[in-house]
């Protein structure tokens, strides 16, 4: 059984959306404040977040910051239609997706639940490689000449899908489609994840090597040479 930790200090919108993943199976427990998400995190372990980004006292940005150099626990950001500039400044802090409020509950269960599927990891062992880059897909984890690259679950999801079909282009949106599983939604995502993966695993980030823009087009995954 899944566990989420809904971090909100609206106590109705907190209720409800407990009430629907109770519904759909998962154990739930509630924060309404930074400082209390981060101590339930602490001692529960939770397999997925979802976090408002309008906290009291410390915000949504500051809890996402602190979640994400513990781990890389799926965070799902709960932000308002007026907050674009903040939405990706989450995105950019560690957040692997989002919902704008009002949030349908129902929906909501939907994203969750597909985060959940695509971070369980498969049954067979699938490691993928391109010179010193290595991702253990069964494993979740992700080396650069042996040492760890520490990803979100869409950063390593959004990772294997490239090494997996290489010198490929893909537009933003398709990319929504088949690593987020949006058929529509905002392609600033996939920019601010692309930016976090080059800072990640390429030697230099101003100009990526591995993950190349395709003016026009979107993105393509170069294999090192040889």
């Amino acid at each position: 059984m899944s566990r989420v930790l809904v971090v909100d200090d609206d106590e109705t919108v907190s209720d409800v959306v407990r009430r629907y993943f109770e519904r759909a199976g998962m154990q739930v427990r509630v924060a309404s404040d930074g400082p209390a998400a981060l101590q339930t995190a602490e001692q529960w372990s939770p397999d997925l977040v979802v976090l408002d980004l309008m906290l009291p006292g410390m915000s949504g940005l500051e809890v996402c910051r602190a979640l994400r150099a513990r781990g890389d626990v799926p965070i799902i950001m709960l932000t308002a239609l007026s907050d674009e500039p903040d939405r990706v400044l989450g995105l950019e802090r560690g957040a692997d997706d989002y919902l704008t409020k009002p949030v349908s509950p129902r929906e909501l269960v939907l994203r969750v639940q597909a985060l959940l599927r695509r971070t369980a990891g498969p049954e067979a062992n699938e490691v993928l490689r391109d010179g010193e880059l290595e991702v253990d897909v069964a494993a979740r984890q992700t080396t650069r000449a042996g040492r760890l690259v520490l990803l979100t679950a869409r950063e390593f999801e959004l990772l294997g899908f490239l090494l997996r079909h290489p010198r490929q282009a893909f537009t933003r949106d398709q990319l929504l489609q088949q690593v987020w599983g949006w058929s529509f939604g905002d392609s600033a995502t996939v920019t601010v994840h692309v930016r976090r993966l080059r800072e990640k695993i390429e030697r230099d980030p101003a100009a990526p090597e591995r993950i190349v823009t395709v003016w026009g087009v979107g993105y393509r995954y170069e294999p090192v040479p040889g």
